[in-house]
């Protein structure tokens, strides 16, 4: 029994077929060809409705952020407001001093006084405190039944819109002198204990206090990336006999990743931010050795001192180093594998 053939040509026969060869030198498939680069011109015209809808917002930041960055001149001179009550033109007439305001703050013991307090609790709450809305989150996505886990989430954000002042009287009546857990111990014989103005225990009633008043708020990012996770991932881990933990170690932690990274990096570039209205209400509580953070320090020396282009300097040096922070931050988030603030 023979078998047709179709003939070719001597040509066809002795030429192989080639396949396209990418720049980088990956293969691609024949008949496609490589997305051409549109000109900006052409990315204008396509995008234009979104960059209208976006021109408003980038119009506010530029306004009310990047704008007040030509203040930072004022590091550099003795500023005095009252030479006239146009701010610019009392900036254009202060007599400029070079480097003398970092000369003086480098030689404060106040300054690093205030520099070794936030780095502690800086630290203290990334240790203590970024931790729990990733445990809240797991802890609110395991509740199988939606109307425990609603009333869950609700009890837990509500703290967040509590001002400070409401949450630090809270913290008074329970924690303070003549609070709720000093009269319980005098009425069982023992010394009151008066947390409020300890200074050795000052970083963590601070973490506390954020724990309580935040954490609720921010496991909302974490629920969102959970709620992303395809649920037939974790069906395929339970068909391959993984429990419940392994499910949390090896489904639901790779798909937080991201999302951690992305806030490690942000918290670390926030580092020397660590609650100006907070500390400021309790400062003199504790006396500044203890309560004094970068935050208080400039608004000190700024606003009750007046000595504006002493603080402007100090606020500017903070500035500096938490851009240097952030950039230290995304580039390790890079190393990991991970995104970070933006892609390379």
């Amino acid at each position: 029994m023979s078998h047709s053939t179709v003939p070719r040509s001597s040509a066809e026969a002795s030429t192989p077929e080639k396949t396209p060869v990418t720049p980088g030198g990956a293969t691609r498939s024949p008949g496609k060809r490589p997305p051409e680069k549109l000109s900006l011109r052409l990315r204008f015209r396509r995008d234009r409705v979104l960059l209208l809808m976006t021109l408003p917002a980038v119009v506010l930041v530029m306004v009310f952020n990047y704008l007040p960055i030509l203040g930072n001149v004022v590091a550099f001179q003795d500023y005095d407001p009252y030479i006239s009550d146009n701010g610019i033109v009392s900036m254009l007439n202060s007599p400029f001093v070079g480097l003398e305001n970092f000369q003086r703050i480098f030689e404060d013991s106040a300054f690093w006084n205030a520099v070794e307090n936030t780095l502690v609790l800086f630290f203290v709450q990334l240790v203590l405190f970024f931790p729990i809305p990733i445990l809240l989150a797991l802890l609110i996505n395991s509740v199988v039944r939606p109307r425990i886990r609603a009333v869950a989430q609700a009890v837990l954000y509500l703290p967040h819109f509590f001002s400070w002042v409401l949450v630090i009287a809270v913290f008074q009546q329970m924690f303070g002198g003549a609070g709720m857990l000093s009269q319980l111990l005098r009425q069982n014989g023992y010394d009151g204990l008066d947390i409020m103005t300890n200074p050795d225990t000052f970083a963590f009633l601070i973490t506390a206090q954020s724990v309580w008043k935040d954490a609720g708020w921010g496991i909302i990012v974490f629920l969102a990336a959970l709620a992303s996770v395809p649920t037939d991932h974790y069906e395929a881990a339970a068909m391959d006999g993984a429990g419940r933990w392994r499910r949390m170690w090896h489904v639901t932690l790779p798909a937080l990743r991201p999302v951690i990274a992305l806030l490690l990096v942000l918290r670390v570039g926030d580092a020397l931010t660590v609650g100006f209205e907070q500390i400021l209400l309790q400062r003199d509580g504790v006396g500044p050795g203890a309560g004094e953070v970068l935050d208080t320090f400039v608004w000190w020396n700024g606003v009750r001192n007046q000595d504006f282009g002493y603080a402007a300097a100090a606020g500017l040096v903070k500035g500096v180093v938490s851009i240097g922070l952030v950039l230290a931050a995304n580039k390790v988030a890079h190393l990991m594998g991970e995104s970070g603030v933006y892609k390379k």
